[in-house]
């Protein structure tokens, strides 16, 4: 059984973990790793802890920025062990590889592990849909990278078996192009647009915007829209802008 679940390492600081995490993913069936601005990547320890899952890392896809291994994803869980200020729905592993699969079989969904020292940054956070955090002893947390990949990753294998998935893809294919779920991309090209919009109006009046960004992102990140429906959002901003331009263009020349 193949998954086309990503696994996505951002800022790994040790390449060891990197192997570690890819024999971790293999032994469970994933298979599509990326990694963020890894700090020693390619490397001989990763390749030495890889211990036959080099192949991984062989085919692991490297980018600048989490945003760019995401662009078409529609579902992103952010793996965390604490709460932050990003407000997100939380899953205990168990839920998040059921919303996982599931995602899976409309699109591309990803996992997503910060680096070892501080995890998830806030940024980063704001680009899931959701957060995941295993419940280890709370006297002792600290749990290893690519321990977390191994715990995280049997949870998703464990969905599979227990849906009776059989095939070597998760997927399936929508008659009609516009209802297929926003990728990652297509909603960072709608919160373009929104922010956009709300300084034409002055949404903001001299206040700072982050509070309220980031609560709208949460709100529609969590509303899993479609292609269609962010077309049909974005064509009501374009015409509000229109409009607004119009009676701008009135006032001048009055």
């Amino acid at each position: 059984m193949k998954s086309t679940l990503r696994i996505v390492l951002v800022g790994t600081q040790h390449p060891g973990n990197i192997g570690s995490a890819a024999r971790a993913m293999k032994t469970m069936g994933l298979y599509e790793l990326h990694l963020v601005r890894p700090h020693k990547f390619p490397h001989p320890e990763a390749t030495a802890l890889a211990a036959g899952a080099t192949d991984l890392l062989d085919s692991a896809v490297l980018h600048e920025s989490l945003a760019d291994a995401v662009a078409d994803c529609h579902f992103v869980v952010g793996t965390s062990s604490r709460r932050r200020e990003v407000p997100l729905p939380e899953y205990l592993p168990r839920q998040a590889a059921e919303q996982l699969l599931q995602a899976g079989m409309s699109g591309n969904a990803a996992l997503v592990f910060g680096c070892e020292r501080t995890g998830l940054e806030n940024e980063d956070l704001q680009r899931c849909h959701a957060t995941v955090c295993i419940p280890a002893n709370p006297e002792y947390a600290s749990l290893n990278l690519a321990a977390a990949v191994q715990v995280l990753a049997y949870e998703f294998r464990m969905a599979m078996l227990a849906s009776g998935t059989r095939q070597e893809t998760v997927s399936i294919s929508l008659a009609d192009p516009d209802e297929a779920p926003a990728s990652h991309e297509d909603m960072e090209r709608f919160f373009g647009h929104l922010t956009e919009l709300m300084e034409h109006v002055d949404f903001h009046k001299g206040r700072a915007p982050e509070i309220v960004t980031s609560r709208l992102r949460r709100l529609y990140l969590r509303a899993q829209m479609d292609k269609r429906e962010i077309k049909i959002l974005r064509g009501l901003f374009s015409d509000t802008q229109r409009m607004l331009r119009i009676s701008q263009k009135q006032q001048t020349e009055k």
